[in-house]
């Protein structure tokens, strides 16, 4: 008999804003929802180690963000905050899988905290890996800048995707060392399942990340903090906000993100940079186990 930890999730599709998006369903339906929502330029099989480790107690579902992974690419518009969100509450709407328990990492950790700020009555726990929005620096750069500038930058580098050609790379093993590469952290076994999950192989035999490349622009828009403090302030789940000790995001207690929830508790790994869950998984699933178990 086959193990049970090696079984692979099945693949479904639902719909958003008439976007065809794509999640993997770990099975056991009749346990409490738990939702893993990646983050920007990742995709849902990242999760793999995260939903083994928690599919006896949960009936898992990750999904691929629109322009993501499998999930379909915007076409004509782009990449939001709100349309994120809006694409989470259809498939917890749909699936009917309130109340849910969420983790999410990083853009998927924002995601995750605008979700549960605007519906704090459907989420049961909350976990967010360096998902609390961009570096401070970041927000006062671009606070400085005038209206018509940060308009002027955006149209320019928007202008630029439609001429940017997805990178091809001439082997997977090539793949596989950039990715390695972005994440010196990951062992062989990880840069390997996360690139062949992240790929597509092209027509020519070359192959070329799953996302789209209009994902990497940034809005025009200053990040504003007073809605989003507002937002975690209206989250009443038990919430843990997870870091890294080598990551740029800083520590929310030290800062004091942290006093803007109700009931928020900080865990911050060591020697693990941005992707906490794939640096140290063992420290993580530790931590996010003793939290879901509280």
């Amino acid at each position: 008999m086959a193990d049970p930890a090696l079984y692979s999730p099945t693949s479904h599709v639902y719909f958003s804003q008439r976007l065809r998006l794509h999640y993997v369903d770990w099975g056991n339906e009749g346990a409490p929802a738990l939702l893993l929502i990646h983050g920007g330029r990742d995709h849902c099989r990242n999760w793999d180690w995260v939903a083994r480790a928690f599919r006896d107690d949960y009936h898992v579902i990750a999904l691929d963000l629109r322009g993501h992974g499998d999930s379909q690419w915007v076409f004509g518009s782009g990449y939001a905050m709100i349309d994120y969100v809006y694409d989470i509450a259809q498939l917890v709407h749909q699936k009917h899988l309130e109340p849910v328990t969420i983790i999410g990492h990083s853009l998927g950790g924002s995601i995750a905290l605008q979700y549960a700020g605007v519906y704090p009555d459907k989420v049961r726990k909350l976990v967010s890996i360096e998902g609390l929005g961009p570096r401070q620096r970041e927000i006062e750069e671009t606070g400085q800048k005038p209206a018509p500038q940060r308009m002027d930058e955006w149209i320019e580098q928007t202008r630029g995707f439609a001429g940017r050609v997805p990178k091809r790379y001439d082997s997977l093993e090539d793949a596989i060392a950039r990715m390695h590469d972005a994440n010196s952290h990951l062992s062989e076994e990880q840069a390997r399942h996360l690139t062949i999950h992240g790929t597509n192989q092209n027509e020519d035999g070359t192959y070329s990340w799953k996302f789209d490349n209009y994902i990497r622009g940034h809005s025009p828009y200053r990040f504003d903090e007073e809605e989003a403090r507002e937002l975690w302030c209206h989250i009443t789940c038990p919430a843990l906000l997870v870091g890294g000790s080598e990551s740029w995001s800083g520590d929310p207690t030290k800062d004091g993100r942290a006093k803007l929830f109700d009931n928020a508790e900080v865990v911050i790994v060591p020697d693990a940079g941005h992707w906490v869950h794939h640096d140290q998984p063992g420290v993580f699933l530790d931590a996010v186990r003793a939290f879901l178990t509280e």
